[in-house]
């Protein structure tokens, strides 16, 4: 098995290859078909974005997500719609997301709509299955519950990296991960971690069963 976990970082891209073994590099890239280019092995992809984008309303992915993680419910946002993440500024963003949503669309979605239309445009030509995870709901998953501290501090990036070297994902230098920081490459592997369940057939979905997206067909859901 082979399993590639995914985080946007900057410039980019970060990917954790995970197979039987272990962890087995990182790789980076500019975008999501270039990184998938470096992996052409992998039988799944989890990635740390929306898949899936709302035309109206609020997505049940993000809603369940967040009741999910009670006291780390504010790393899960409300996931733009569509028209709001292809404006061209913050305040014509919001101005769509007030009128198609009721709620304006903040500064750090908005500054992930190049990462989320990437994805939007990858997932459908990927090789492999791509599930949309959350870093936060694996970590919740894989701990038992929500973490405690904020992954930005030293001792939430350590809850962090003994949850995953307690399930057999232990991070090394990794040279691949380049300019990545700390978090990304945490959040990818934890994603990775997910990816793999996901292709053994375990795994949860939030909400279970996952919506389904109207244009596509496709099941819209964070997964674990």
């Amino acid at each position: 098995m082979r399993v590639v976990g995914v985080d946007a970082c900057p410039g980019g891209w970060v990917g954790v290859v995970l197979g039987d073994a272990g962890v087995e590099r990182a790789v980076q890239a500019d975008t999501l078909q270039a990184l998938a280019a470096q992996t052409p092995t992998a039988e799944g992809f989890g990635i740390d974005v929306p898949i899936g984008l709302p035309v109206d309303g609020v997505r049940a992915a993000d809603v369940a997500a967040r009741r999910f993680l009670g006291v780390r419910r504010s790393s899960v946002f409300a996931t733009p719609v569509r028209a709001a993440l292809e404006a061209g500024t913050h305040a014509e963003a919001s101005a769509i997301g007030r009128r198609l949503t009721g709620q304006g669309v903040s500064r750090q979605a908005y500054a992930l709509a190049r990462s989320i239309l990437d994805a939007d445009r990858w997932v459908a030509v990927a090789g492999a299955p791509v599930w949309e995870v959350h870093p936060e709901v694996s970590f919740a998953v894989l701990l038992g519950h929500p973490a405690h501290t904020s992954k930005k501090t030293w001792v939430g990036l350590q809850e962090r990296l003994g949850a995953l070297e307690d399930a057999g994902i232990a991070l090394g230098p990794l040279p691949g991960a380049g300019r990545a920081g700390p978090d990304d490459v945490v959040d990818a592997a934890a994603a990775a971690w997910s990816a793999a369940r996901l292709v053994r057939g375990a795994g949860i979905s939030l909400p279970d069963p996952p919506e389904l997206d109207p244009a596509t067909g496709r099941a819209v859901a964070i997964w674990a």
